[in-house]
């Protein structure tokens, strides 16, 4: 339940929200152009939530990318024109927020007066929704200082299917070292996401400049070519990288729990993040996980519980993977935090968040939006 998942201070609805009958069912038209470029979190996002709403087929009706009109709801995933023109009174309008406008510092380089219109474009497409669900809680007093109001937010976390990621074999793994030509014994840092400044790529390649004895692959590549901040530079080090250090490009969804399984620790020293969606992938794998002391993480990925290697710089990164390479206790225990964060994240327990979310704004917009009153469970 909702009131049981989230922390005290973001819950908001108790036991009596009015649920809708399950004989009439919730149409919904998802609007998303998130799988149009390779390489992204958000498209993984977006396969995952689609699939998992579509399992509650008892209570809704769900298309994608629909023309017709007839829906209660449009959920509008990626802020396309196209789709922010499409939201209007006659229905409910859902944006989901993975991101906010400053984060697209670091990410995209553009003259600053299209950048400073694109940002506003943002802000103007999350505002013209009656709805926000964001994937990490530190959004929403960002998104309250737009001006959405507070009552109008909810927070829903990503998740990863265990049928799709998880655990392989020894035998899996060396088998997948031998693709990639990386011998059995090494150990391997991955790195995961599009290759741009705030993924803090040059300090993942500083570090593996520090550690010789081990290999570093980076999985990813530039979804916006020569549009990423930083690209020159960052193109110079994926042309001319040190030995140890492999850049593989943009893998398929589909064989990234190989890639996972092959490595032995995921390092992202990104400066900003969402919530990363090579996180929940990858901790199915049992794979311990390093990542900079951000903010954004300590809620949840649960820092109070010690669930994942954490460092502020490149120094601290060093230690940590050199820890890890070496002391197996320390690995082990990070591996257990990998467990935790995996096993909190499952699957039923998101489904029955949309599930509920879905009806209650349903009925909480329904009068004003002059829909069909849908009648209450017993």
């Amino acid at each position: 339940m909702f009131f049981d998942f989230c922390p005290k201070k973001l819950c908001k609805y108790t036991k009596k929200d009015t649920i809708i009958s399950a004989m009439e069912k919730i149409r919904i038209n998802m609007l998303s152009q998130a799988t149009s470029v390779d390489g992204q979190g958000v498209g993984s996002a977006y396969i995952e939530q689609v699939a998992l709403v579509k399992e509650n087929d008892d209570i809704f009706e769900v298309e994608v990318n629909s023309k017709k009109s007839n829906f209660d709801i449009y959920h509008m995933h990626t802020f396309n024109p196209q789709y922010v023109m499409r939201l209007n009174k006659r229905h409910i309008n859902v944006t989901y927020v993975h991101c906010l406008p400053e984060t697209f510092d670091g990410s995209l380089k553009m003259p600053k007066p299209i950048f400073w219109a694109f940002k506003k474009y943002v802000k103007h497409a999350y505002k013209k929704a009656d709805e926000a669900v964001v994937v990490n809680p530190i959004f929403i007093e960002p998104l309250v200082k737009l001006g959405l109001k507070r009552e109008n937010i909810t927070y829903i976390p990503n998740f990863v299917d265990h049928e799709k990621f998880h655990e392989l074999p020894l035998e899996e793994r060396n088998a997948l070292r031998d693709k990639y030509g990386i011998p059995h014994d090494k150990f391997v840092v991955m790195g995961c996401g599009q290759v741009q400044t705030r993924k803090g790529v040059k300090d993942y390649v500083e570090c593996a400049k520090r550690n010789p004895d081990k290999v570093f692959v980076w999985a990813g590549g530039f979804s916006f070519g020569s549009m990423t901040d930083g690209y020159k530079e960052l193109k110079a080090i994926m042309d001319n990288p040190p030995e140890n250090v492999k850049f593989i490009g943009i893998i398929p969804r589909t064989e990234m729990n190989d890639i996972f399984n092959m490595c032995d620790l995921l390092f992202m020293p990104s400066f900003d993040e969402l919530f990363p969606m090579s996180i929940l992938e990858a901790v199915n794998s049992r794979k311990p996980v390093l990542l900079r002391n951000l903010e954004l993480y300590e809620d949840i990925l649960f820092v109070d519980k010690d669930t994942y290697a954490k460092a502020p710089d490149v120094d601290g990164f060093c230690e940590q993977i050199n820890k890890l390479a070496t002391d197996k206790k320390y690995y082990e225990h990070y591996q257990e935090g990998s467990k935790y964060i995996s096993d909190f994240y499952s699957k039923e327990h998101v489904k029955n968040l949309w599930r509920e979310y879905y009806q209650r704004i349903y009925n909480k917009w329904a009068p004003l939006k002059k829909l069909k009153t849908r009648k209450k469970n017993k």
